[in-house]
């Protein structure tokens, strides 16, 4: 049935067609129906796959070739019906109906349809036909249509829809090149049959054009589907009898939390080592290649050990974005927002608000793109009011630092890693937070009546290894991306403002580098912020760190390892520089109690450019987005602020206070 997809489609393309238009494609289908796999096939391009609706809220443009003809195809959210209830149903809609603005009109369009859920997709897939346009049905996910035991005559399916049908396997990329082809050659077939239309038109109003269609898909499935009589209760079913539990649903939800956190000491932490090594590899090496002097201590002080610094966390990361991942893929993730619905929906909100509030984890700017599939307007602001709150994985290498430094790596209940357990406690701090916050905006700024949920639950798989693959290396990618500009750029001003201007004893030789740190534009201003900090029991050092994590909050790690730079000869860590910091009595700079003061500020605090940058643009824009991302903003420092000012005061007043 299936030709594996190999090459892009160039061998024996025709010269004389290479200099034609481009063919405009649209790719169009259900929400969860593997299309921005079937894009990835297609294209090359890759794109975050997720089992949850709407996880392509803007349209994704590639290209690729085929019989030497240029394929530029659109990856359009996913919609439900050619009536749009929220803005990426709306984008969807606007694109295969030539309205929206800067889109060229397509030549093609190709509808994805999950051959698990054929009944259900053929329902928007009746629609787009209507629309007269070339159109080629992609019936994606074959091999576990066959799994199933499911037989579709895909001959009477095309005779039965008057449209092409081309059956795939896009995570394998089974039957893409025959996808192509399709394309190539749809402007020049027969347009799409249209006696979906006639019924309809004789069924006025809503009901009836539904009950219509559903009809005729019915007729359809009769005629084109023979499928294994079903076992009396499915795998499926039994799992969700516990993961849908009202009270075992909550606890497994929240075990696999815990898991997910300890595993990202447990695995990491080797991993993590590994590349401690190789940034002291790569230090050594430029100091041996570079002779003393200032170009020596930019290139190793500087650069090297500001970036070195945050790479090291680069496997938590890279083990968080896996376990997202894994939620996404396997089917889980639907499970979790259906789940958490009924704790939200006394807060104002439903279980698709946790969807973003979930992918925060990873990072808050595609959360609150994703917001776009809420159809209620204030309950959809509501959601990217809090996003934020949610810990992303900026924050990790914040955590990761302080909890290295001062939790101690000891077992609690005969199973529990302790430092896991306090990443956990930071990651469930701020989701309670963005829930309470969530439902103060509901009943005051930002008030409607909580609209019911509705949602699609995803038959449960095996996540495809591939796939999940592309999807963590694209989250990790963008991490070293922001590595390799950002914290680059940043750790190089950083020693610029440590190593200037330079202090000088009275004998002209050289300062000690403390006195040199004191003297240096960061010591200053530094000194300067320090008046802001004291009450919250920091000192200078993390006042300026915190100043300058306001371009990502990784760079406070970065500041506070330019400040602590181990001299030279020394194989000390950050972590142990921290630990044994003493302040000019004499007493112990830091302390746990500090530490978790520090970790709640982070917890609230929005120290994220882009993340007000996307608020503005997706809160309305101009003047009335600005107004909502600067009381996003606002809010959440006094918060950070507040906490953290009670954590420390608390602690001291209960005896918790300062070391020896």
């Amino acid at each position: 049935m299936f030709a594996e997809a190999r090459g892009n489609g160039l061998a024996g393309a025709p010269a004389a067609r290479a200099e034609q238009a481009p063919l405009r494609v649209a790719l169009v289908g259900n929400p969860n129906t593997g299309k921005s796999t079937v894009f990835n096939a297609l294209t090359g391009m890759r794109q975050q796959v997720a089992n949850f609706p709407g996880v392509t809220v803007e349209r994704v443009e590639g290209s690729c070739l085929q019989d030497g003809r240029r394929l530029s195809i659109i990856d359009l959210p996913g919609t439900y019906s050619m009536q749009p209830e929220s803005p990426d149903e709306r984008i969807a809609c606007d694109v295969l109906a030539g309205r929206a603005a800067g889109v060229p009109a397509v030549d093609v369009i190709v509808v994805v349809v999950d051959g698990e859920q054929i009944e259900r997709n053929l329902y928007f897939a009746s629609q787009v036909l209507e629309l007269g346009r070339p159109t080629v049905i992609a019936l994606n996910r074959m091999d576990r249509v066959a799994k199933a035991g499911t037989r579709i005559d895909i001959p009477e399916l095309i005779h039965a829809l008057g449209a092409v049908v081309i059956p795939v396997v896009a995570t394998r990329g089974a039957g893409i090149d025959h996808l192509r082809r399709a394309i190539v050659t749809a402007p020049s077939l027969p347009l799409p049959d249209q006696r979906v239309l006639s019924t309809v038109e004789r069924n006025d109003g809503g009901r009836a054009e539904a009950a219509a269609r559903y009809a005729w898909i019915a007729s359809i499935a009769e005629q084109c589907i023979v499928r294994k009589p079903a076992a009396r209760r499915s795998m499926s079913d039994r799992v969700d009898a516990v993961a849908l539990h009202r009270v075992w649903g909550p606890l497994v939800f929240l075990g696999v939390m815990a898991v997910m956190f300890q595993a990202m000491f447990a695995w990491a932490r080797p991993l993590m080592n590994g590349v401690q090594a190789l940034v002291g590899l790569a230090a050594a090496a430029a100091s041996s290649a570079i002779p003393p002097g200032e170009l020596r201590s930019l290139i190793v002080d500087g650069a090297i050990s500001g970036v070195g610094s945050v790479l090291v966390f680069l496997p938590q990361i890279a083990i968080l974005f896996l376990f997202i991942g894994l939620l996404e893929d396997s089917g889980y993730m639907a499970r979790a927002a259906f789940v958490m619905d009924r704790f939200m929906r006394p807060l104002g909100l439903n279980g698709k608000s946790f969807i973003p509030l979930l992918s925060g984890y990873a990072c808050a700017v595609p959360a609150i793109l994703s917001t776009r599939t809420i159809k209620d307007p204030k309950e959809r602001l509501a959601t990217i009011m809090v996003v934020p709150l949610m810990s992303c994985s900026a924050r990790l290498p914040v955590y990761t630092l302080l909890i290295g430094a001062f939790v101690p790596a000891v077992t609690v209940l005969g199973f529990a890693n302790l430092q896991g357990l306090t990443l956990l406690g930071m990651y469930l701090l701020g989701t309670v937070a963005a829930l309470a916050a969530a439902a103060l905006f509901r009943r005051t700024l930002l008030r409607t009546p909580a609209r019911g949920l509705i949602l699609e639950l995803p038959p449960y798989h095996a996540p495809s290894a591939k796939v999940l693959a592309v999807s963590v290396w694209q989250r990790v990618k963008i991490f070293l991306k922001r590595a390799g500009t950002v914290i680059f750029a940043v750790s190089l001003l950083l020693w610029g403002l440590a190593a200037y201007p330079r202090a000088s004893t009275p004998d002209g030789t050289p300062a000690t580098p403390e006195a040199q740190l004191a003297q240096s534009a960061l010591g200053r201003t530094g000194r300067a912020l320090e008046p802001l900090v004291k009450p919250l029991g920091y000192d200078w050092k993390i006042g300026v760190s915190m100043l300058s994590s306001f371009a990502a909050r990784e760079v406070f790690v970065t500041t506070m390892s330019t400040i602590y730079k181990a001299p030279e000869g020394e194989s000390s860590t950050l972590r142990d520089r921290l630990r044994t910091e003493r302040d000019a009595s004499g007493r112990l700079a830091y302390t746990p109690l500090v530490a978790v003061g520090l970790m709640a500020f982070y917890v609230f605090a929005l120290m994220c450019t882009s993340t007000v940058a996307v608020t503005i643009r997706e809160a309305g824009g101009g003047a009335r987005g600005l107004a909502w991302a600067s009381l996003q903003f606002g809010y959440m420092l006094v918060l950070a602020y507040g906490v953290a000012l009670l954590v420390y005061r608390g602690g001291l007043a209960v005896g918790l206070g300062g070391g020896a």
